[in-house]
């Protein structure tokens, strides 16, 4: 019989480990899995089960969230040899506009700086414009070190790929100030109070705090968006996806394109310039 138990799921993590996948791919695939195998509660797993979780999910998340956990359970499935247990993922259409609700604009961008500043939150301060400026991840922050300000590039390891970003001159200038300040010799640029590097959860926590007096609806206010931020201005300005998805670090153009949506309103008056409608 095919039963899923956490002994299982902890092979499967390594199996992944040894894969030489991201730290936060492992934790959402086993995050996703774990989830189901508190569901499935000993069940044989074959198709049919398989196929009613996907119906208990269509009715609680989005179509993407769907497909997200969907993939999850068929890497899994692929690494132990059940295949006849996977299903398919929902179609979606690939969005064309970009959410206005969610995406923070420039404006609003300088209104957190403003509002971390006035907070006296100055590590938060240099932190955002350094995710803004450079546009890399938020678990690539660590690679900001204090050589790679001095040197005025980074050399970034993520995905078992290595790619350089280039630090502004005037990024570089603010960051020594930070770094001679907190007297940081070596090593990652923002650190906890024990000189670990920040996580995801740390800089998510202190960013939302901004949100009321930066005037910033919490939807927008998410590290993530920084980096949008900075992919839809060097678009805007440079036009090359191509190199746009190199400086990001990705694989695949398609995923840059995400990054390059404009907002439907953005799209109407774009329209309306064109001057092909005659009343």
């Amino acid at each position: 019989m095919r039963i899923l138990d956490f002994e299982t799921i902890e092979q499967y993590k390594n199996h992944l480990i040894e894969e030489e996948k991201s730290a936060a791919t492992i934790e959402k695939y086993i995050r996703d899995v774990s989830v189901f195998c508190v569901w499935a509660d000993g069940r044989e797993i074959d198709k049919r089960l398989t196929l009613e979780y996907k119906d208990k999910l269509m009715k609680q998340y989005a179509d993407a969230s769907v497909n997200s956990i969907i993939s999850s359970l068929n890497s899994l499935f692929d690494y132990l040899g059940w295949h006849n247990c996977k299903v398919k993922t929902l179609k979606i259409q690939r969005q064309i506009f970009a959410d206005k609700d969610r995406e923070l604009t420039k404006a609003e961008y300088e209104r957190l700086l403003k509002a971390a500043k006035s907070k006296n939150n100055e590590r938060l301060y240099y932190l955002m414009q350094t995710i803004c400026v450079t546009g890399i991840r938020i678990s690539e922050l660590k690679y900001i070190t204090a050589e790679a300000v001095q040197d005025r590039q980074a050399t970034i390891r993520c995905k078992g790929k290595t790619r350089t970003v280039i630090l502004h001159k005037q990024l570089c200038k603010m960051l020594k100030g930070y770094i001679k300040e907190h007297n940081i010799k070596s090593g990652s640029v923002f650190v906890t109070r024990n000189g670990k590097p920040l996580d995801r959860s740390n800089i998510w926590a202190d960013m939302k705090k901004l949100c009321d007096s930066a005037g910033v609806a919490r939807s927008k206010v998410f590290p993530h968006n920084l980096r949008h931020l900075f992919a839809r201005t060097f678009y805007s300005l440079q036009k090359d996806i191509v190199r746009l998805a190199d400086i990001l670090g990705h694989s695949n153009v398609n995923t840059t394109r995400i990054y390059t949506m404009e907002s439907g309103d953005i799209h109407r008056r774009q329209i309306e310039k064109m001057g092909l409608l005659r009343c």
